[in-house]
């Protein structure tokens, strides 16, 4: 799928110091990261807090983001949970109308089998009116979709038609290119393994860090599909302390950290989230300075 490859961006959540939506805010980042090159929006993912907003709460952040984006790039949506027909009823009373991708994280919790993955992706697809990109973390879900079972579904579900792999085995990601349909994407969903993922014949990233640095990202990315690694190389080397700043105390406590000090939204989670500690904001105000001098 052309429309997912290259530089996608897992958008924050702005929250007010009420812990209300803050929508001018959100506006600024999605501004931002269109400006700054990125090729398509991830909405109400890891990164955007999903799991703390209410049902009313992600219609109106599609609603807004629809209208924010105006088209400008694809826009992929995260609906996902542990209950397979609750994800089902989610994707069927959702207003996916300008809306190119549904983002489904794999059931975390409830720790399914391979078949009981097979089936629950399968479920989804077959009842998705648009595409559907899987996501594999088992860090935070505890159940690994395997490259056997993701080859399964790529070659059986017409309308799956990527993973976001962010299990961190570059074996059992390097077996799903191998085994994919060529007309299956594999996008890293680790900023730092952006590189490695896309020499082995990945499609991009599905980045945290554009957040931020947009620009940077997707120069990154760009140079790699180019196989002009030597300069992707240089950026990520440049970025490295970056990165490792964005999950030092945790996610999307670094990047939403980096925003803050950038004036693009102020610098509020959703409990159980909380802002990053005082040591790490410093490190993160400090590095910024430091890019912004070079």
């Amino acid at each position: 799928m052309k429309k997912f490859r290259g530089t996608g961006v897992a958008i924050v959540t702005p929250f007010k110091n009420d812990s209300s939506i803050d929508f001018a805010a959100l506006g600024r980042v999605v501004n931002h990261v269109i400006t700054g090159g990125v090729n398509y929006l991830v909405v109400m993912g890891t990164t955007g807090e999903s799991v703390t907003l209410t049902k009313d709460e992600k219609k109106a952040i599609i609603s807004y983001v629809v209208e924010v984006t105006d088209n400008r790039v694809p826009l992929v949506i995260g609906i996902g949970g542990s209950s397979t027909q609750e994800v089902i009823n989610c994707v069927r009373h959702t207003n996916l109308t300008k809306v190119d991708g549904i983002l489904s994280v794999a059931p975390y919790y409830n720790k399914p089998n391979q078949r009981g993955l097979f089936q629950h992706f399968k479920a989804i697809a077959t009842s998705s009116p648009i595409p559907v990109i899987m996501y594999n973390v088992p860090g935070r879900t505890c159940s690994n979709i395997s490259s056997e079972t993701c080859i399964e579904l790529a070659n059986q579900c017409e309308n799956i038609v990527a993973v976001k792999e962010a299990s961190g085995d570059i074996a059992q990601i390097m077996r799903i290119i191998k085994g994919k349909p060529d007309n299956f994407s594999v996008i890293s969903g680790d900023d730092m393994m952006t590189i490695p993922i896309i020499a082995s014949g990945g499609s991009g990233v599905i980045s945290v860090l554009a957040n931020a640095f947009p620009a940077t990202t997707t120069d990154l990315v760009t140079n790699s599909l180019k196989s002009n690694f030597k300069s992707a190389r240089e950026i990520q080397l440049r970025y490295l302390e970056m990165i490792e700043l964005l999950f030092a105390d945790g996610n999307p406590a670094g990047v939403k950290a980096m925003l803050s000090i950038m004036n693009l939204c102020q610098n509020n989670l959703r409990l159980p989230l909380v802002p990053v500690n005082r040591n790490i904001f410093t490190r993160i105000q400090k590095a910024i300075e430091e890019m912004n001098k070079s």
